[in-house]
């Protein structure tokens, strides 16, 4: 993760350094954080899913009755993804 803050850093200066005008900078900072929204979303909801799932499976096995909540728990992390893709259109 360090390193890819810093290869962002390196590129930025560069960026800077050739004085290029202000609209193309502008637009590579977009899509920048558009990708960054989108990926750091993605990784959080892979974090946060894991555990969700397992729990899930468990609940499962228990009572078969509760499969919808199972099912609802687990599909909840995946709104944090589609607020990644909205911060991608928004850009």
């Amino acid at each position: 993760m360090l390193m890819v803050l810093l290869a962002l850093i390196m590129v930025a200066s560069g960026v800077q350094a050739q004085e290029v005008d202000n609209e193309s900078t502008v637009s590579a900072y977009k899509m920048i954080g558009a990708g960054l929204a989108l990926g750091l979303a993605g990784i959080g909801t892979g974090l946060s899913q894991g555990p969700i799932g397992a729990a899930a499976v468990g609940m499962i096995a228990e009572d078969e009755k509760k499969f919808t909540y199972g099912l609802i728990f687990t599909a909840l992390p995946e709104t944090i993804v589609l607020f990644g893709f909205l911060a991608i259109f928004l850009l």
